[in-house]
């Protein structure tokens, strides 16, 4: 099989799926999950608004509003499937690309904006939510999520880190140095890999030779690969690696394998190096439609269930357009208040240099 039929049509044999493209509800041996229709329902509501904050967020790219946006279109079951396996103590620490994951820590979507808007530094409170400020350099979050696993295990806590990165980020030294000091050390983390078979424009069979959920055994702890477009087996996944790590039972790698819909963010163009025949592959795994086919053919909602999410996602895409054009713009001086927490002397000169600098344009 060619790598290009490989991200397509063709589902890798060793994918864990609970929820087929259909919308079939299928059996695993070791993963499975016992759901009340409500829960169900309540998953599809998450995906739906998810995508709607989304394709907002690019619309106001678009139209001059944000400077740039890293859309999650495809990887919604991925995000609100491990984000829901989160208890409370739990910490996530995310790319620039988990809108999901902050919607399911109870992130308001439009202090999402307000970084890639330029108005500031992340905009929520870490400690809050439990969801660590987007990370911008590739893969460094995921020695930053090592570290504070590390001490959850000395503070004796019940609790645990997910670190979220791509498929590309598994080529950096940062994720594999994480993976040696998580695997030496037992930590309570899981590392989830969003595997959407494209680092920018370079593909999958760059980043690796074999699958990349199979590296973990190589820093010593398990590895496992589910369906990313399959949102019950990314929930029932993501809660065993969690509880293995609260318990004791060290870290976990969990691929999830998925599809970036879209452009890596809104400054790419991705007709330049990939087919239109894959894309359309992977729509037919749309992770909305098949809970969509799974609640209609069971006949656990209604047409009047589905109305009223969609009615809900254009009331949030609206509220989110009006928040995000009336964020004020800041003071141009104000980028230096919070670099450090006291008074630094390379901060107060190139504050000064830096009002010098603007004071030039009022005369």
């Amino acid at each position: 099989m060619t790598a290009e039929a490989s991200r397509g049509a063709s589902a890798p044999p060793e994918l864990v799926q609970l929820l087929t493209p259909e919308g079939e509800r299928v059996e695993h041996p070791d993963y499975d999950i016992d759901l009340t229709d409500e829960e169900v329902r309540s998953l599809y509501r998450d995906l739906v608004l998810v995508r709607r904050i989304d394709l907002e967020a690019v619309a106001l790219q678009r139209q001059g509003e944000l400077g740039i946006w890293a859309s999650l279109l495809g990887q919604e079951a991925a995000q609100i499937g491990s984000g829901r396996a989160l208890t409370d103590a739990d910490m996530a620490f995310p790319t620039y690309r988990e809108h999901g994951v902050a919607w399911c820590r109870d992130v308001d979507p439009v202090k999402l904006l307000g970084l890639f808007r330029g108005v500031n530094h992340g905009g929520w409170d870490p400690e809050e939510h439990n969801f660590h400020l987007y990370t911008i350099v590739i893969g460094s979050q995921t020695l930053h999520a090592v570290g504070y696993a590390m001490g959850i295990q000395r503070d004796d806590a019940n609790a645990a880190t997910i670190a979220y990165f791509g498929d590309g980020a598994t080529s950096q030294g940062d994720v594999n140095e994480s993976f040696i000091w998580a695997s030496v050390f037992n930590a309570p983390i899981v590392f989830f890999c969003q595997n959407n078979q494209w680092a920018i424009s370079e593909p999958l069979e760059k980043q690796t030779r074999i699958p990349l959920y199979r590296r973990a055994s190589g820093f010593g702890f398990p590895g496992i690969r589910v369906d990313g477009n399959d949102v019950f087996a990314c929930l029932a996944v993501t809660r065993k690696a969690l509880e293995a790590a609260r318990t004791g039972q060290g870290p976990t790698l969990i691929e999830a394998f998925t599809y970036r819909m879209g452009a890596h963010t809104t400054t790419d163009d991705p007709t330049r190096y990939r087919v239109a025949s894959e894309l359309e592959a992977w729509k037919l795994k749309d992770p909305i439609e098949r809970v969509r086919s799974y609640l209609f053919k069971n006949e656990h909602a209604d047409q009047a269930f589905f109305d009223s999410v969609d009615a809900e996602a254009d009331q949030l895409g609206a509220d989110l357009r009006r928040r995000c054009l009336a964020m004020p713009d800041p003071e141009p001086l104000d980028i230096f208040d919070h670099v450090y927490r006291e008074p630094h002397a390379l901060i107060d000169q190139e504050r000064a240099q830096f009002a010098a600098y603007l004071e030039g344009f009022a005369q």
